[in-house]
């Protein structure tokens, strides 16, 4: 599912960062970081009183030697784009400035909801200048302190208030998947070749919270939606130039994909920002698939393919039970395996083992290889079943969850994804206490 988007957005020095840091380090909100992003602290999984989100802090966004109005007015332009609800900072010492209202008349041309915070209000002289916020037209301002935390409460509650509501949406039955990858690994000439075959167009989707499109299309007698990752729209140079914001489409685009492919660029190899957003489709359980492509720029010799995959296993060792394509989004190489791939991974993806056959194979993986012991003690597995699909999750019930060691999980994971075909999604393994 797409989680909601809030955009923290305001001039600099009113403590974006702040807010954002407090949010996420309470525990009011965090739920977990997203690998390989959270250095920039730009971009996270929230929560509050049971209602998960994104939280993107704008003021993350490098945009280099712009100049100040240029920077605040593409900060503010990423959070009309991206975001459900916009959480508009001012600072209560300092007033309403020139800048506050050069952000606010940006704000205005968004289709979406403000809500205005005024930091800094730590004490009641400060918190009595927050009535002077009216004035920029976004109705009630909430005082709030990100150095403090106060007032968080009072703000996380009117923005949740604000998400959309998805009750009553149409159920869509296709397969929802994402091309995601570096800026320039070819997927837009990816999508274009995949629709461009003996592909019926049913109809375009356009996307809720800004212009994206998604594309269905029939396949094989299947239904699929390409979940678009926003690379279309590029607005100056905090489009092309700023990677962390390429990821944080790509973390969208992850977020409503049943399965994901991940495009590597063959002439390139392999970079830092492919683990990162790889990192963040396994993390979110979804279905992977691994396309190399630009295979067919490469002079090959009989160990080029073989070489090619020891380095994508040997740098996305997460990523093991992902199947490789090497592929041509130009010629067209294999592009026709795509479709019955993805149906393949999503259907693994929505598995479910009956806990009969399931319990016979975790048997037979014991006798195999005895449980570990320490102090005398031995782990003993009782019996384990399946409690949800998407990814495949399973608990195993044990007299002790504190003795089932890392590798020997591992074990008991491999043993069933031999057994059953679980190509191309990740399996959760949960330890519970037999009581």
């Amino acid at each position: 599912m797409a989680f909601p988007i809030v955009a923290i957005v305001g001039r600099p020095n009113v403590g974006k960062s702040t807010l954002f840091n407090r949010i996420a380090g309470e525990r009011i909100s965090i739920v977990e970081d997203t690998p390989g992003v959270t250095r920039d602290r730009i971009y996270t999984h929230a929560e509050w009183l049971g209602t998960e989100f994104r939280m993107i802090d704008t003021g993350g966004i490098d945009l280099g030697d712009e100049p100040f109005l240029t920077q605040i007015t593409q900060q503010a332009e990423i959070a009309i784009d991206e975001a459900d609800v916009i959480v508009f900072i001012v600072s209560a010492p300092e007033g309403v400035t020139d800048a506050d209202e050069k952000v606010a008349k940006i704000l205005y041309r968004a289709d979406k909801p403000v809500i205005l915070a005024v930091n800094k209000a730590d004490n009641p002289e400060t918190r009595e200048t927050v009535y002077d916020f009216y004035s920029l037209g976004f109705g009630d301002p909430y005082p709030v302190s990100g150095v403090h935390g106060l007032g968080l409460g009072d703000l996380l509650d009117a923005v949740v208030k604000e998400f959309p509501d998805d009750d009553g949406a149409p159920k869509d039955d296709s397969i929802r998947f994402s091309l995601i990858g570096r800026p320039n690994v070819g997927k837009s000439s990816l999508v274009n070749a995949m629709l461009g075959e003996d592909r019926v167009i049913v109809s375009n989707i356009a996307g809720t919270t800004r212009d994206a499109v998604d594309t269905k299309f029939t396949a094989d007698d299947t239904k699929f939606t390409m979940v678009d990752t926003a690379g279309i729209r590029k607005r100056g140079k905090v489009y092309e130039n700023t990677e962390r914001y390429s990821v944080m489409r790509a973390m969208r685009a992850i977020d409503d994909s049943d399965v994901v492919l991940v495009v590597l660029n063959a002439e390139e190899g392999i970079r830092e920002q492919d683990k990162r957003v790889a990192g963040y489709a396994h993390e979110a359980g979804r279905g992977i698939i691994i396309l190399v492509n630009k295979w067919d720029t490469l002079k090959k010799d009989n160990h080029t393919l073989t070489d090619f995959q020891n380095l994508i296993r040997q740098e996305f060792q997460y990523l093991s039970y992902a199947p490789i394509v090497f592929v041509s989004a130009k010629t067209g190489q294999r592009l026709d395996q795509l479709p019955a791939m993805i149906k393949r991974v999503s259907e693994n993806h929505n598995k479910r083992v009956q806990s009969a056959t399931l319990n016979d194979v975790i048997m037979d993986a014991i006798a195999l290889n005895p449980t570990p012991s320490d102090n005398g003690k031995r782990l003993r597995v009782y019996y384990g079943t399946q409690v949800a699909v998407a990814p495949p999750t399973f608990v195993v019930f044990v007299n002790d969850p504190k003795m089932m060691h890392f590798s020997y999980e591992r074990f008991l994971e491999n043993q069933i994804r031999e057994h059953f075909d679980f190509e191309g999604t990740p399996i959760h393994l949960i330890e519970r206490a037999r009581k």
